[in-house]
């Protein structure tokens, strides 16, 4: 069950950069989210918007912004 209620909550600088460079390191989609899950992070889908988690405890840290899709 997700839970949409982190509104317009913002992803740090240090989290973003991680994001960054290993979706430019990766090679698929797959593969970049097994990447994060080695940082500790997660993107799942909820109503239409991919939202990061850490894991394991799934605690949603923000929408990923439009230029990682």
């Amino acid at each position: 069950m997700a839970h949409a209620d982190i509104g317009g909550a913002m992803i740090d600088a240090p989290t973003l950069d991680i994001l960054r460079r290993e979706k430019n390191n990766s090679l698929s989609p797959r593969e970049w989210k097994f990447r994060l899950a080695g940082y500790g992070y997660a993107i799942k889908d909820v109503a239409g918007k991919q939202v990061v988690t850490k894991l394991p405890q799934g605690i949603e840290l923000g929408f990923l912004p439009t230029q990682f899709h």
